[in-house]
Parts: C-alpha cells; sequence; structure tokens
C-alpha cells in the first residue's frame, strides 16, 4: 500500500488538535489534580500528558488505516463517525472534570467515552484489524481513567 503522506497527517493531527484544545482549556489542570485525593496506583502528572499524545497518534494512524482500506464507503464513513463523536466527548471531558469539577458527572461522561471507543474500536477492527489494535491500548487507558475519576469521586 502506497502512503498518502497528506491523508496521514491530516489524519494525525485530528486527535492531536482536538488533545490540544481541550489541555488548552483546563491549562493548569496537573497542579489542581495533584491537590486532590487520589486513589491507589495514580501516575504522576507527567504521566497523562506523555500518554494521550501517544494514544492521539496511535488513534490517527488508525483512522488512516480505515480510510486507505479497501471496503463500502458506506462502512468507513459509519466508523468515522463514531470515531468522531468519541473524540467529541473525549475533547469535553476535561472540562468537565477539571474546570467544572463534576466528578460523578464527568466519570458517567467516561463510560460514554468507553462505550463509543468499544464501537470505534469493533467498526475499526472489521475493516482493518491493524486499526483495531491500534486502539486497545486507548480503551485500556479509557478504563484505567474510569477507574481514577471514580476514586477522586469518591475520595473528594
Amino acid at each position: 500500500m502506497r502512503i498518502s503522506w497528506k491523508k496521514l497527517l491530516i489524519c494525525e493531527a485530528i486527535p492531536l488538535a482536538v488533545g490540544g484544545a481541550s489541555a488548552l482549556l483546563t491549562r493548569g489542570s496537573m497542579a489542581k489534580y495533584s491537590l486532590l485525593r487520589q486513589p491507589p496506583l495514580s501516575p504522576p502528572g507527567w504521566v497523562f500528558p506523555v500518554v494521550w499524545t501517544a494514544l492521539y497518534l496511535m488513534m490517527g494512524l488508525a483512522s488512516y488505516l480505515v480510510i486507505q482500506a479497501d471496503g463500502p464507503k458506506e462502512r468507513t464513513r459509519s466508523a468515522l463517525n463514531v470515531y468522531g463523536a468519541q473524540l467529541l466527548v473525549n475533547f469535553l471531558w476535561p472540562t468537565l472534570f477539571f474546570t467544572m469539577e463534576w466528578y460523578l458527572f464527568s466519570f458517567l461522561w467516561l463510560v460514554l467515552l468507553w462505550v463509543l471507543v468499544l464501537v470505534t474500536w469493533r467498526r475499526f477492527r472489521e475493516i482493518s484489524a491493524a486499526a483495531g489494535w491500534l486502539l486497545l491500548p486507548y480503551l485500556a487507558w479509557v478504563t484505567f481513567a474510569g477507574y481514577l475519576n471514580f476514586g477522586v469521586y469518591l475520595l473528594n
């Protein structure tokens, strides 16, 4: 398969832009997070931007593989629509958690995100096995984030 560098860069830029915009809206959130009582296994604040950047890069590559795969366009469009929906839910979570401090609601929002990531994973996997594999770390991280979020809710 020949690489379409323009499409690949666009696919990478979209999730990175979503994450970057969300981070801009919640600047200073890691300082606020460090003041909260946290559940066991909570990583240090520097881990979050590193992990999220890697996850956004994997999402972008997964979406590129789906776009480049041969198959029915409606199936691809449907998978990308769910992908877009989960990006939107992902974008809003930090505002709900850090800015609004709605810990229980943000946990429920993460459950919605987890479901959307699961559906995205399934649809991407049906189109490209590699795209499916690229989303598994994201699903695992959102699961872990749910644990952290619920822990913060219980402890604060």
